[in-house]
């Protein structure tokens, strides 16, 4: 039966024809994306910097401590070969499967890593060997409680484990990297199928996650049940079949019906991660009802329960969304593995209705909640993301961290990091029967098939810290065709040229759409005003009232204690409106300062405000001292010396 499902293989699994997420030929979806062999990313720029980064730091990293934090050795003895106990969370083998992810994308770019490859087909060749006869495979239930299969589902994370692997064997696919991990992946899938299929077990798990990696192993094999599957999970969630728990049913999402709900709940990574696999479903059944859900609780998430910096979760209790406009900066958990789904959720709802706000999302995600969470060297990580530390923060836990950690008990976020940025090129461009879209700026080069015929673009900007994108466009063909280019919402004045002259291009539901044919070396200039603007929350966000943040481009800016005059207090530190703002290059001080090619200089003054701890009336704060406030961007805080920072500042008073 098994050898049969496998043979049933469509032509979306060729190596180098999807990314990540590759919506089906019959799919309801109004972008394609394009393959990860399509788009390059110019080590040069800071997004392919990144890339490089991940590559010739995290992902070594994250290999290394695989085996010193015993992962790997976990697999070993589910496959009989070590005598040890088992060590680290009992769903650590999502670490494995997500860093095999990671290097899956990566040898789709540098397919000469013999280190990485023999990573990969090591840890492959591991995994057959400790899977069961039946297809299971979980290193923590076969070696530390067989008895215990399937037998709590809430807190067990086995279905969410089979997820991840799910993933990782899409990924081998696609690049090549391994298709023997495509084997394994999928007797596992198939046992679901047997045990949770039709007519099976009525189950759900408590960590939402297989749902959006079976629509993709369906998409990868064209094999239906897997589909199905996925649905029938959704279709599940929501009867209270995981029971109260110690947070309630709303901690993963098993309060109401997916279909009905108003509202974010429980815990961030579930939620969104639930979303993510409902517009999968959606799109591939034609599920108008689960996209209609997604997108509303996509406007509940964004509109009423995300930080400025488009981060996810401000409880650290049960690493949850709070109440409409709960978002204290300083108290933010902001994690980062939801500020992934967040970019995953964002990129399937873009792919599925073709809408900018996604896109602005995603940009927004991804300069300000993912980035701030990896070092400048790339081996140091946040696993919470606040946008306050205060003088004297005491940390009380790995969570809590006043600075970035090598790693983590619970290590979810460093491999997630690693996946992601090794796949990041696929999120920059789609391509339409008609025209082509470019969604994220870099440097780099993009390969499509546009109007039946071959185009290349190559891009050249300093983005983000300039506005400026140069494209030089060529086209094999002499029917006229679109390139859509994303006006950020941030933006409010622009201008584009084409070939040095001047034109109108008006942006229409966040793009500006330019349709010609493209003459061989056709250049367009976008050029993104870029002034410093000053963000301020809904008045009922009450812990940030009387406070702005700092914001230029897409980037949201912070103040740290490096930057502050010896023996001041950043807590009194008050913002002048009135003055203005000023970008400068760096002239940050502390040891090892990173790249910072953009800085804002701001008028400010240091408050008296008395020692009481409370007043009488009104307090009055005494005029202040002035001075200059340096603010720097927010992704790159903590990297020079370990002290306070905020995003949000207080006005100074009148």
């Amino acid at each position: 039966m098994t050898e049969q499902k496998l043979s049933e293989t469509s032509p979306v699994g060729l190596p180098g024809s999807a990314g990540p997420v590759a919506p089906g030929p019959g799919a309801v979806a109004a972008l394609r994306p394009l393959g990860p062999d399509q788009v390059r990313l110019d080590p040069g720029g800071l997004l392919g910097r990144w890339q490089r980064r991940n590559a010739t730091d995290t992902l070594p990293h994250c290999v290394d401590n695989l085996h010193r934090a015993g992962n790997i050795g976990n697999l070993r003895a589910a496959a009989g070969e070590l005598d040890t106990a088992f060590t680290g969370m009992w769903f650590a083998d999502s670490d494995v499967y997500k860093t095999l992810e990671a290097a899956a994308w990566e040898l789709g770019t540098s397919p000469g890593d013999a280190t990485l490859r023999s990573f990969v087909e090591d840890t492959v060749a591991l995994l057959a060997r400790a899977q069961q006869p039946d297809g299971y495979l979980n290193s923590y239930f076969t070696v530390v409680a067989p008895d215990e299969r399937w037998r709590k589902p809430d807190w067990s994370h086995e279905l969410y484990c089979a997820g991840h692997l799910f993933q990782a064997a899409v990924a081998a696919a696609r690049t090549g990297a391994s298709p023997g991990l495509v084997t394994v992946a999928r007797r596992f899938a198939d046992l679901l199928v047997e045990r949770f299929g039709p007519g099976g077990v009525e189950e759900v798990c408590g960590h939402p996650e297989v749902e959006t990696a079976l629509a993709e192993l369906y998409r990868l094999t064209g094999h239906r049940p897997y589909l199905d599957l996925a649905r029938r999970f959704l279709d599940l969630r929501g009867r209270g079949l995981l029971g109260p728990g110690r947070f309630g049913p709303a901690y993963y999402q098993d309060h109401v019906p997916v279909r009905e709900a108003r509202e974010v709940a429980g815990h961030a990574v579930r939620q969104l991660y639930l979303l993510a696999g409902m517009v999968d479903v959606g799109v591939e059944t034609g599920d108008h009802t689960l996209l209609d859900a997604a997108e509303r609780l996509w406007e509940d998430a964004v509109n009423r329960r995300t930080y400025v910096t488009g981060a996810h979760g401000s409880r650290h209790r049960d690493e949850a969304y709070g109440d409409p406009y709960e978002l204290p900066p300083d108290r933010a958990y902001a994690e980062t593995c939801a500020a992934i789904a967040s970019f995953q959720l964002n990129w399937r709802l873009l792919l599925a209705t073709g809408r900018a706000r996604y896109a602005d999302e995603m940009e927004r995600v991804l300069y300000n909640a993912v980035a701030p969470a990896v070092s400048s060297d790339g081996r140091h990580f946040f696993y919470s993301n606040p946008l306050q530390l205060r003088t004297g923060h005491s940390s009380s836990g790995e969570e809590e961290a006043a600075r970035r950690l090598s790693w983590y008990s619970c290590a979810c976020c460093p491999p997630n990091i690693a996946r992601l940025m090794a796949s990041l090129h696929s999120y920059l461009a789609t391509a339409h029967d008609d025209g082509l879209q470019i969604h994220l700026y870099a440097s780099g080069s993009v390969d499509a098939v546009v109007a039946g015929a071959a185009a290349h673009m190559d891009v050249r900007t300093e983005y983000p810290w300039r506005g400026r994108i140069e494209l030089t466009v060529s086209a094999e063909t002499a029917v006229p065709w679109t390139l859509a280019l994303r006006v950020p919402a941030w933006c409010d004045a622009y201008t584009v040229r084409i070939d040095g002259g001047p034109v109108m291009a008006p942006a229409r539901d966040g793009y500006i759409r330019l349709t010609r044919v493209w003459a061989p070396g056709t250049t367009v200039v976008l050029d993104l005003d870029m002034p410093v603007r000053h963000v301020t929350a809904h008045p009922r966000v009450d812990a940030v009232r009387g406070c702005v943040a700092l914001a230029r481009g897409p980037l949201v800016y912070c103040l740290e204690q490096a930057d502050l005059p010896p023996g001041t207090v950043l807590e009194d530190v008050r913002l002048d409106l009135a003055a203005p703002a000023v970008t400068a290059a760096s002239a940050t001080s502390g040891g090892n300062t990173p790249d910072i090619p953009v800085v804002i200089n701001v008028g400010g003054q240091v408050a008296h405000t008395g020692d009481s701890l409370y007043a009488t009336g009104r307090r009055r704060e005494r005029p202040g001292t002035p001075l200059t406030l340096t603010a720097v961007p927010y992704f790159l805080w903590g990297n020079r010396n370990e002290g306070p920072m905020r995003v949000w500042i207080p006005v100074a008073t009148p």
